[in-house]
């Protein structure tokens, strides 16, 4: 992505609130960045090349590139000032910065009171990283000025509570590398099968409960991490029951601790989105509804925010249907809720924005409407080129692939098979449902006879009973079943009956 491109992609994802803060503070403005502003935003679909065009027009024989830095630069410090009075972390850290002139200036006094009150409300947050950097400030600052009216006890004191945090910061950042470590094994390795595995698990788990076991302390974000470590090892062994449980208890540890909410609170919504997400790769559908009824109960100050999460709550309403085959339920969902997200597309993270239009491509496939689930998906295929940089770019591409052997465009499919298969072998990651996929779309002409269709489908029934069980390939599989559309062409049934009778 250009810096033009990026400039075009920051201005038309600002909010309302954002969009009205910048025009007042621009609105007697006569720069060239001002004019480039109003060029980018009277027009959402406009391309670089217009842009930089109609700037060339307005403002003859001054640097396009310049004015698309400066703006940049100008729409982020108006963003960070608008966020100060929304999020006490950002709130935080500009207090720090501040602090620091403060000192610079000789302006101790103001400086050691703007240090208090950040630490005050760091406590309060449970955000140890600012608390942590105001304290080093404070000791620092006090040890250059010879300590003024500073007793030994009071800098114990300051010590002991810098301390403290230390080791907070340090469990937590313990807590999140096993975390991580479990969750990656996971993905590349998939349940415990053998002794070295289950050796292997079982030693994650003891670091884990010795972390836990020699901090006594309550801490928010501890026992999140503890939370989570717990839910993901218990699914790994296959006690999806009390992952369940952990998942709900998590919930409740973050609902009790409102008051460390930041606003809008993300925090509260990426743990969400990640419990949602894990529990839709298990079809736990259940447990999908408890979760997405929590999220009908937020909302935040941001307009994005409040997309963000009616695109999560249409998404999780939406996939047991897809994975049903309901494909007339739906579309029926997508027409009564998809139209505010279409219109505010632009307002969605790119992997948001994806994952919709691939979900809305999948019920206009099932409904076998070819045509509109290919031009919906060609607005992420021939989009940006970030798109590209996405997990799920590649199933993009396999549903696009279902979609040109249904239409029977076989010259294409040899041309996207080919880019597809070297892309693949660029990433040096694969699936073996892509391998199955690109196989299958490439063979024109299936078998007349059903006895004959009946054993091509007993060559690949137990191969892709491996691949379904296999958690590395659940990755691509929780989006859409490739290989129950593949035996429904084979065995000449109608997809959303299969799907279906095998859920």
């Amino acid at each position: 992505m250009t810096k033009s491109e990026s400039l075009i992609y920051l201005i038309n994802s600002l909010t309302k609130a954002e969009k009205k803060s910048i025009s007042i503070s621009i609105i007697n403005s006569t720069s060239n960045f001002e004019k480039l502003y109003y060029i980018i935003i009277k027009n959402k679909n406009i391309t670089a090349d217009i842009v930089k065009k109609e700037y060339e027009t307005i403002c003859e024989g001054t640097s396009f590139e310049t004015s698309v830095i400066y703006l940049n630069k100008y729409l982020l410090n108006s963003i960070l000032d608008l966020r100060k009075y929304q999020d006490p972390n950002f709130l935080l850290f500009d207090n720090i910065s501040k602090a620091r002139i403060l000192f610079e200036k000789s302006l101790y006094k103001d400086c050691f009171k703007l240090l208090k009150k950040t630490k005050k409300i760091a406590l309060e947050q449970q955000n140890h990283y600012a608390f942590l950097i105001s304290s080093r400030l404070e000791l620092d600052y006090l040890l250059s000025l010879n300590y003024p009216e500073i007793d030994e006890n009071t800098l114990l004191r300051k010590q002991f509570k810098l301390n403290e945090s230390l080791l907070i910061i340090q469990k937590s950042n313990q807590l999140s590398s096993l975390l991580e470590l479990l969750k990656h094994r996971m993905i590349y390795i998939g349940n415990t099968r053998t002794e070295l595995q289950k050796n292997k698990l079982n030693d994650l788990v003891m670091s884990e409960m010795s972390i836990i076991n020699s901090f006594t302390k309550e801490n928010v974000e501890i026992d999140k991490l503890h939370q989570l470590f717990q839910a993901n090892y218990l699914i790994d062994v296959g006690d999806f029951k009390s992952a369940e449980r952990s998942f709900y208890e998590l919930n409740t540890l973050m609902e009790k601790n409102k008051h460390l909410w930041s606003d809008p609170p993300i925090y509260y919504l990426f743990t969400v989105e990640g419990i949602l997400d894990t529990l839709r790769g298990l079809k736990n559908y259940e447990g999908m509804a408890y979760f997405v009824e929590q999220l009908k109960k937020l909302h935040g100050s941001h307009q994005y925010f409040n997309l963000r999460i009616q695109c999560n709550i249409f998404l999780y309403e939406l996939c047991p249907l897809i994975d049903k085959g309901n494909f007339v339920s739906s579309y029926d969902k997508m027409k009564l809720s998809a139209k505010d997200l279409l219109k505010n597309e632009n307002l969605l993270s790119l992997s948001q924005n994806a994952e919709l239009k691939l979900h809305i491509s999948l019920i206009y496939f099932g409904l076998r409407e070819f045509k509109k689930a290919q031009n919906i998906l060609n607005k992420i295929i021939f989009a940006s080129k970030d798109y590209t940089q996405l997990p799920l770019y590649r199933t993009i591409r396999l549903v696009n692939l279902m979609i040109l052997y249904e239409i029977k465009d076989f010259e294409f499919i040899k041309y996207e098979s080919r880019t597809l298969s070297r892309e693949i072998q660029i990433a040096k990651k694969s699936y073996n449902i892509e391998r199955e996929v690109i196989k299958f779309v490439n063979k024109q002409n299936l078998p007349y006879l059903n006895s004959k269709r009946l054993k091509l489908w007993s060559e690949k029934e137990e191969k892709f009973k491996l691949i379904s069980e296999d958690i590395y390939e659940q990755q691509t599989l929780k989006y859409f079943n490739f290989l129950i559309w593949i035996e429904s062409k084979i065995k000449r049934v109608k997809l959303s009956d299969l799907l279906s009778e095998k859920l």
